[in-house]
């Protein structure tokens, strides 16, 4: 027996239905603009001598540490290049909805000459529709990066769009509340302001990488040490070390850090390198929690970190990994396998995902002071 396969009507809003007029997309022009705004939606934009790009004294261990020329300073090879797009959708009633992710003018050019066609004259809130026919239409050139951050940023702008037709927070339209309160912990360069601004835990940069060698884990292991003893033995400490180590060097960093009760060591290595995640989360000789997703994207991606068993937690950014609309289907997936989520970076778009999913238990709150 064959299978026929039918091809889906058009779907047309409904008769006097309230349409999408206009998608515009935005970058800031303005580097002090971009600076004293903590980044928008890229974090790393801010003037040097800012903690979150490296400095001489506490440099931060990312993919390009191996080249001395890009070591201290992760905006000497410009990770903030691309800079943050803002989508802004306006409907034919006047209501405007927003959405930002990292894309600059390359994710402009994306929404505006190629996105703009599935979504102006439709109703904004047939979101599952329109981000369909954008990944569709994109899976071309798509897929990862740039384009789904382009996705990410015209999805939160129609969640925008529909809790202000609908004049309810979003966590409503998610299914409402499963929590009273939200925990944060902060990413930052100073654990100890973090615990003394009441935070629930804090995250810090790893410094050294494996190109810097012995003498470089012996000097994370002292800031280990030094920032463990400063917040007192409870306090929940957790290390980035932003793709840039391999599958020897986090085993030996993870036994060397035993004794400084860490919470857990975040995306170890780079983002697709599935089996080396499972061959260190299958060989962690600790209770340290190993999580990564980051820079993953879509449900798809976020199977193959599930089906490999590369973490025991998973962090997806809302504002790149597909929006509200794709964060959902990840934080469902997760649930099947019990693996709690905590988004990266967090952000008030996020803060609705948390409120409305059970397994979604703590949020992270990046401290943006230069200092």
């Amino acid at each position: 027996m064959s299978l026929n396969l039918c091809v889906l009507p058009d779907v047309k809003p409904d008769e006097n239905a309230i349409t999408i007029s206009h998608v515009r997309a935005y970058v800031i022009k303005s580097k002090e603009v971009e600076e004293t705004g903590g980044g928008f939606a890229d974090c790393h934009s801010q003037a040097e001598g800012h903690w979150i790009l490296g400095t001489d004294k506490w440099p931060i261990a990312n993919p390009m540490s191996y080249y001395e020329k890009y070591k201290s300073r992760r905006s000497s090879w410009g990770i903030d290049a691309i800079g943050s797009v803002i989508v802004e959708i306006e409907l034919t009633n006047g209501i405007k909805g927003y959405g930002i992710s990292i894309g600059g003018e390359p994710a402009c050019y994306i929404i505006e000459n190629h996105f703009s066609r599935f979504l102006e004259g439709q109703d904004p809130l047939n979101i599952e529709y329109l981000w369909d026919v954008m990944w569709r239409s994109s899976i071309n050139y798509g897929r990862k990066g740039l384009t789904i951050q382009s996705i990410s940023a015209i999805d939160l702008a129609l969640w925008d769009c529909a809790g202000k037709l609908r004049n309810e927070p979003v966590y409503k339209l998610l299914g409402g509340k499963t929590k009273d309160c939200l925990p944060c912990y902060a990413t930052c360069y100073d654990p100890l302001a973090a615990k003394n601004l009441g935070f629930k835990g804090a995250k810090f940069p790893l410094p050294y990488g494996p190109a810097d060698g012995d003498q470089g884990m012996m000097k994370n292991i002292e800031r280990i040490k030094q920032i463990r003893e400063s917040v007192g033995p409870d306090f929940p400490l957790m290390i980035d070390c932003y793709m840039s180590l391999t599958v020897s060097y986090t085993l030996k960093l993870l036994e060397l850090i035993k004794p400084f009760n860490i919470k857990w060591l975040e995306e170890h290595l780079p983002p697709d390198q599935y089996s080396g995640y499972a061959e260190v989360k299958k060989r962690n000789p600790t209770t340290i929690l190993l999580t990564c997703g980051e820079h993953e994207y879509t449900r798809w991606g976020f199977k193959l970190l599930l089906d490999n068993n590369c973490a025991d937690l998973l962090q997806p950014d809302v504002t790149w990994c597909g929006g509200i609309t794709e964060a959902r289907r990840i934080v469902a997936l997760a649930s099947a396998y019990d693996i709690p989520i905590i988004p990266h970076g967090s952000s008030i778009y996020s803060y609705h995902l948390q409120y409305a999913f059970p397994n979604l238990p703590m949020s992270e709150f990046l401290i943006m002071s230069s200092d």
